[in-house]
């Protein structure tokens, strides 16, 4: 029995994650990242790094709750780093006339002036998500707690509010039209996620038999993660209240900095339930798992068979290495759209 668990572990294929970019997809394996870009005159360029993983350099950064936390951040540095990729591979920014700022910034930084700017739009951005998901949440509890509402039912109704504020955050980007094709690329690697998974021959038509819908999507770590918050917070709550007596809810800003401290073990926490519920199969999984996958059909759309080629070619890089013929001057490798066989080919 044990050497058939071996056997079967041995013979899984890998997971792979994935991200869906500026015109195309980044698919990661365990020792390479690739990205696939659709380029305007319809040629697809391919890009492919070695990657690492911090578990393998520290091992301790492996270990259960542990490994959660890296991931979010490890997930946030390469995330913006493939957002810059993409857009230099698709060329759309390369006929933008730069703002003065950006004209300033290059003059005085030269070639450092990008990642100045992806720093300060990574800045930017999480200072949204904390106001929208931390701040903002909490603003009422003090006066809930003053009119005589219990930890669980505050921490419930933060909740709450923070969960409404992401799927009302998630409807409204999905309609802006250039957000709706990125939602499509996020619903070409699932597809091609799930053909890998099924060990099928990867082209569109096996593509595009599956879901767009994976248990292992960021978007059900979000959702995951602001469940368990819920009951986390409640428990964390009552125990500070019970051996220090102080009510948390009592100072907003020491609760905010809480939040955001224990913010690395919630994530760790979610990254461990999305782990737990992806690889198992049975009525209760499916059942938690549910209202994340859910959650999805607001961000994967249906891709069209032109984007399943892309998130295909991301998908045979990362796993077999860049395909051999053409490369363009910055060294992808370079899929022209009369050929779209080529994309298919390890």
């Amino acid at each position: 029995m044990l050497r058939s668990i071996e056997d079967n572990k041995a013979n899984k294929p890998p997971d792979i994650g994935g991200q869906a970019v500026l015109d195309g997809v980044m698919m990661k394996s365990p020792d390479a990242i690739a990205i696939a870009v659709r380029k305007e005159n319809g040629d697809i360029v391919v890009k492919r790094e070695p990657y690492v993983s911090p578990s393998k350099r520290h091992p301790w950064m492996g270990k259960p709750i542990i490994r959660g936390a890296v991931n979010m951040g490890l997930m946030l540095k390469l995330g913006v780093g493939v957002l810059q990729d993409s857009a230099d591979m698709s060329g759309v920014l390369a006929d933008e006339k730069p703002s003065k700022f950006e004209a300033w910034l290059s003059k005085k930084l030269g070639k450092g002036a990008d990642k100045v700017l992806m720093g300060f739009a990574l800045v930017l951005a999480l200072a949204l998500s904390m106001g929208l998901f931390v701040f903002l949440p909490n603003i009422p509890t003090k006066a809930l707690r003053g009119a005589g509402w219990s930890l669980f039912s505050v921490n419930l109704l933060s909740g709450l509010i923070r969960t409404a504020i992401l799927i009302g955050y998630l409807y409204l980007t999905g309609l802006v039209p250039d957000m709706r094709k990125t939602f499509q690329y996020h619903g070409a690697e699932h597809k091609t996620v799930y053909a890998h998974e099924a060990k099928l021959p990867l082209t569109p038509a096996n593509a595009q038999k599956f879901t767009t819908l994976h248990p292992r999507c960021g978007t059900s770590f979000l959702l995951i993660t602001f469940i368990l918050s819920i009951l986390f917070y409640s428990v964390f709550d009552e125990l500070v209240l019970a051996i220090f007596g102080y009510d948390m809810a009592s100072n907003y800003l020491v609760r905010v900095l809480s939040r955001l401290a224990l913010l690395p073990l919630m994530a760790g926490l979610g990254y461990e339930a999305l782990k737990a519920l992806a690889h198992a199969n049975n009525p209760l999984t499916r059942a938690l798992r549910w209202p994340g996958m859910q959650l999805q059909r607001l961000t994967t759309k249906p891709p069209t068979d032109e984007m399943l080629e892309v998130a295909i070619a991301a998908m045979n890089a990362a796993l077999h290495g860049l395909p051999e013929g053409e490369r363009t001057a910055e060294g992808y490798a370079l899929l022209h759209k009369a050929a779209p066989e080529e994309a298919m080919a390890v």
